[in-house]
């Protein structure tokens, strides 16, 4: 792979139980970027914001649902911003853009510029969702890698792959290593909301799971070992 989009939720900047951000975490996640980054490979990132604040949540006990996604919205440009300064602070030169116009804060998104950013080598962290309510960021990441002309998606996860049930509760759970766009939305497998699925059916654009917490294993994947994690894509 030449050019990869990566997926993160919020919560992998974060520890449980303690901080909902956390630098030590974001710079465990910025090694782990830095790895591919440094075998060649252009990396972009949708950084998700439920560490900070779930749109969703706000918006079961009442909260506009339009208002409670642009607060959503919001807490993925400081988690991009964190990302951004653990990536520099190990020497990676990177540029956060956002959907949603903060032009003090961040780049606004253009999509040929955040293209001219990566073939210079640098990392782009893409922030502030669609800039639009009720889309998730896993349909921003799909959306955000077929504008990239990305080789793949990569949904990094805590763990590795998708499995028929939950393998936390089901030791007996099985990993799928392959699957089609079809089978997750028939199965409904929960690699990614069916919006993000569909949108990367109709454009081509395989997604890669894996567990990015795993030394080595999105080096694995860009250099495309098909052993690691389950890979989503045509049949």
């Amino acid at each position: 792979m030449q050019r990869v989009l990566l997926k993160l939720s919020g919560e992998a900047l974060g520890n449980p139980g303690t901080t909902p951000l956390d630098p030590t975490a974001a710079e465990a996640l910025a090694h782990q970027i830095r790895a591919v980054h440094a075998v060649g490979v252009e990396v972009a990132v949708v950084i998700g914001g439920g560490n900070i604040l779930r749109g969703a949540l706000f918006s079961e006990a009442g909260t506009n649902r339009a208002l409670a996604d642009q607060m959503g919205m919001l807490a993925t440009v400081i988690n991009g911003l964190a990302l951004c300064d653990a990536l520099e602070r190990i020497g990676v030169e990177t540029r956060v853009q956002t959907a949603v116009p903060m032009n003090s804060v961040a780049e606004p998104f253009i999509r040929r510029r955040a293209i001219r950013h990566l073939e210079k080598g640098r990392v782009v962290v893409f922030a502030g969702g669609t800039g639009n309510p009720y889309f998730t960021t896993d349909t921003a990441a799909a959306l955000r890698a077929t504008e990239i002309a990305a080789d793949a998606l990569v949904k990094a996860t805590k763990v590795d792959g998708v499995y028929d049930k939950d393998p936390i509760k089901h030791p007996d759970a099985v990993r799928f290593t392959r699957l089609t766009y079809d089978d997750v939305l028939e199965r409904k497998l929960g690699v990614m909301d069916a919006t993000a699925i569909t949108l990367c059916m109709e454009n081509d654009m395989p997604i890669v799971v894996t567990n990015f917490f795993e030394a080595d294993n999105l080096v694995r994947v860009v250099r495309g070992d098909r052993k690691v994690g389950t890979w989503v894509a045509a049949d």
